[in-house]
């Protein structure tokens, strides 16, 4: 644990002095410094006793509805929202964006405590970002940039700016920077929360108005006041499942677990305060069976997530994560100069198949060649399973390799379809033309025209194409990149510097942490590929041999 400065002790005391008015409870752990990469972090305090270590009051998460009644920000939300402009998400960041800059709002002791930068690729310098070229995040940054630069200069800017005038704010000046803060802050702590339905209405709908204004408190007072108990839906859409509504937003305090592998607790939510003690509360529970060790820091699991899904949106990786994966897919775009296209578009239509496949490392597992490394789940062998298991002539045998195909079957149709020759097609056709002559008035199944297809084409020429297909793949990452050999050893002899920031005076050895994480995602990236393409040429060499 890194010592930190007296300005951001004092930030840190701020910060707990404001989460004890507002309501929360810290009774098993402390809110301290990690370190550079990290930041602030959660830690066992001496006291553990209890396995509720943290308390945080409903009231203090920052939610859509809070936005849509704020005096400020909620008219002009309420408007765009239900003019469908913008979405749920959308709120949040403006929020953020305008309660960082306002001199006095009463989120700043919470605000204050958030990193100023981020590792994810959207405040990456232009040398870093060329270091993820040739991999899925290259386009899908430079994409969400351009997307996020326009939503700013189109719905945000001026509207923040007429709302620090509106705030008697005429000084401060609002920038890109400033929503690309916010957009990195929602994205890399917001929580998808199960709200009892009786904390969103709290009263019945005939006694609800319009929804009620909260005026700013200072920043030692609480941020909410008993009148905002009226209306919390305020024409909010919600995800209901029974009594519980799914709302994303940030819990000051909580948001604070960082993840790990190996989790040490989990956040719920207590609805009537029977665990927590405080009615409408989410709070943190300790997942492990013994006592915590005193200052060791408490994480939680942000899910089962690879390297792509973890830079893109929380800003770091994970080295050899056991939850990677591979995104492979037939371009769209090629559909309509192929072959038969018309043909082959109704057929991928009436098959509900698929272009697009995510590849878990987890299921090499069930493979020709398992990786001992990683296990292998439910839900990834259900991925594998054939939905049409019999020929529909009888003349076509079940591969035997069928249980040890790693790829997904909806995928491996869309590349069925994809691959068919003119004969095949004239197959498919005359068969589903038979079927619908014998039952009139009624179409072929979806499993019915995947068996026909299957029954025409077999495998081999799906296969042909996703060995292409990762071939393609393999020699655009090593293009921009070199070989995952060569990203190997650069990691072995990488002196990382434990920040954001550039690194200075170049040796050849020392690299910046935004390069280290590019280098670790992308090596994985060419390890997945390499052995996916391994499974992919040994099914294909075995179906060349079955065919018929």
């Amino acid at each position: 644990m890194a010592a930190i400065s007296e300005e951001e002790e004092a930030k840190l005391e701020r910060f707990l002095d404001w989460l004890q008015v507002n309501g929360a409870e810290l009774g098993g752990c402390n809110i301290k410094y990690s370190d550079s990469r990290k930041g602030f972090g959660i830690f066992a305090s001496t006291e553990t006793s209890d396995d509720v270590l943290l308390v945080v009051p409903l009231d203090l998460a920052i939610t859509p509805m809070r936005v849509l009644q704020d005096p400020l920000l909620g008219p002009e939300c309420q408007k765009m929202f239900q003019d469908g402009q913008v979405d749920d998400r959308f709120l949040i960041i403006l929020f953020l964006t305008f309660e960082r800059l306002r001199i006095n709002s009463s989120w700043k002791p919470y605000l204050d405590m958030l990193p100023t930068r981020f590792g994810n690729p959207l405040w990456f310098s232009d040398d870093d970002i060329l270091e993820l070229n040739g991999t899925n995040l290259y386009h899908a940054t430079e994409l969400q940039k351009k997307n996020l630069l326009s939503l700013y200069h189109d719905k945000v800017e001026v509207l923040v700016k007429n709302l620090l005038i509106l705030d008697g704010d005429s000084q401060s000046k609002v920038s890109f920077e400033h929503f690309l803060w916010a957009n990195s802050v929602f994205w890399s702590r917001a929580l998808n929360i199960p709200l009892p339905h009786s904390f969103v209405f709290p009263q019945s709908q005939d006694d609800i108005g319009e929804c009620p204004s909260t005026s700013h408190s200072p920043e030692t007072a609480p941020v909410n006041s008993n009148e905002e108990k009226g209306n919390l839906a305020c024409n909010y859409n919600f995800m209901r499942s029974g009594d519980t509504i799914w709302v994303e937003g940030l819990v000051p305090g909580i948001d604070f677990c960082n993840h790990d592998l190996k989790p040490m607790a989990t956040w719920e939510v207590d609805g009537t305060g029977s665990v927590s003690r405080v009615p409408f509360s989410m709070y943190l529970l300790s997942a492990v069976a013994q006592r915590l060790i005193p200052n060791k820091e408490i994480s939680i699991s942000y899910g089962n997530k690879g390297n792509e899904e973890l830079l893109y949106l929380y800003g770091f990786v994970i080295d050899n994560n056991p939850d990677d994966y591979l995104m492979v897919h037939y371009p769209v775009e090629a559909i309509p100069i192929i072959p038969f296209s018309d043909s082959k578009g109704q057929l991928l239509e009436a098959q509900n198949a698929q272009l697009r496949c995510l590849l878990p490392k987890s299921v090499l597992n069930h493979g020709f060649f398992p990786q001992t490394t990683s296990t292998i789940r439910e839900s990834d062998e259900k991925e594998t399973e054939r939905s049409c298991n019999f020929s529909w002539s009888g003349q076509r045998k079940m591969p035997s390799y069928m249980n040890k195909l790693v790829f997904r079957e909806d995928f491996m149709t869309g590349l069925r379809t994809i691959a068919m020759q003119e004969e095949e097609i004239n197959k498919v056709s005359a068969m589903l033309e038979e079927l619908v002559e014998s039952r009139p008035g009624e179409q072929p199944s979806e499993t019915e025209v995947r068996m026909a297809v299957w029954e025409a084409c077999g495998d081999s020429g799906a296969l042909q194409l996703l060995v292409d297909l990762l071939n393609a793949k393999m020699m655009k990452l090593e293009e921009n990149s070199g070989t995952e050999e060569q990203d190997a050893r650069l990691l072995e002899e990488a002196c990382v510097l434990e920040s954001h920031e550039e690194a200075r005076d170049l040796d050849g050895r020392r690299m910046s942490r935004n390069k280290w994480s590019s280098v670790v995602y992308r090596r994985g990236q060419k390890q997945l590929t390499r052995l996916f393409l391994k499974e992919a040429e040994y099914a294909l060499h075995l179906a060349l041999s079955s065919d018929y």
